[in-house]
């Protein structure tokens, strides 16, 4: 390595993303909209969508096989759908289990079960980065969401939106993505009722949107300035990427 090595400008490469929102909203269908997907599956819910995909994934072993397949067999395949991340993280914890000869996750004392279950998760990233580097292949992650409490030391703590994952590893995917985005229905409040009886309900006309930037309500982060907000279409999120 020399001076004459570096590298100036923005490097295009393909990218590396976390998509999760509530359930049946149509993250899937994100996926299969991306340039030739394939999904590896950890839950049953591809049947309604027109795409290619692996076998449902039973174990932790058969996962590693998918990833496998994918760095050496021949195959056109442009983009790999995790579907989904908390469905994966079932299956990590019972190879924990499985490790440590345990029926639960739980029964491994003072939460130790959750950094031995980091070691796959670092595997499983390593992984996807050779699918990235070597085969030129997109990753999409697909999660669903769930509401936790927020400690913030800089205000009250607050309810907000996250990857339905275990905290520690739901950073450590965090920090590897290039964009964490949080699919969700765009709601309005709206006033009900007058004097004590007044009360604030969620309206909304099921349009579904995608959230680029975090805000208290949600997680989310991006690395290349996209809007704050787009359709929950692939289509969009493609060409505000090179816009």
């Amino acid at each position: 390595m020399s001076l004459s090595d570096i590298e100036s400008g923005r490097q295009s490469k393909p990218r590396r993303m976390l998509l999760y929102g509530p359930h049946g909203l149509g993250k899937s269908s994100f996926g299969a909209m991306a340039s030739s997907p394939v999904f590896i599956p950890t839950e049953d819910g591809l049947s309604d969508i027109d795409c290619h995909a692996f076998p449902l994934c039973q174990s932790y072993a058969e996962f590693q096989q998918r990833l496998q397949e994918l760095a050496s067999d021949e195959h056109e395949f442009r983009t790999v759908v995790i579907d989904t991340l908390d469905w994966l993280e079932r299956l990590i914890h019972a190879q924990v289990c499985v490790d440590r000869g345990v029926e639960n996750i739980e029964d491994i004392g003072y939460a130790k079960g959750y950094t031995f279950a980091l070691t796959y998760w670092r595997e499983v990233l390593v992984a996807l980065d050779w699918l990235r580097n070597e085969r030129g292949m997109t990753v999409i992650l697909l999660a669903h969401a769930k509401i936790e409490r927020f400690e913030n030391p800089e205000t009250e703590s607050y309810d907000r939106y996250s990857p339905k994952l275990h905290k520690l590893a739901s950073a450590v995917v965090q920090e590897w993505c290039d964009e964490v985005l949080f699919a969700n229905y765009r709601t309005y409040a709206k006033a009900s009722g007058e004097g004590f009886d007044k009360r604030a309900i969620g309206v909304g006309q099921g349009e579904r949107i995608i959230r680029t930037t975090e805000r208290p309500a949600h997680v989310a982060k991006n690395r290349c300035g996209l809007p704050d907000e787009l359709p929950l279409d692939y289509r969009a999120f493609a060409a505000a990427l090179v816009s």
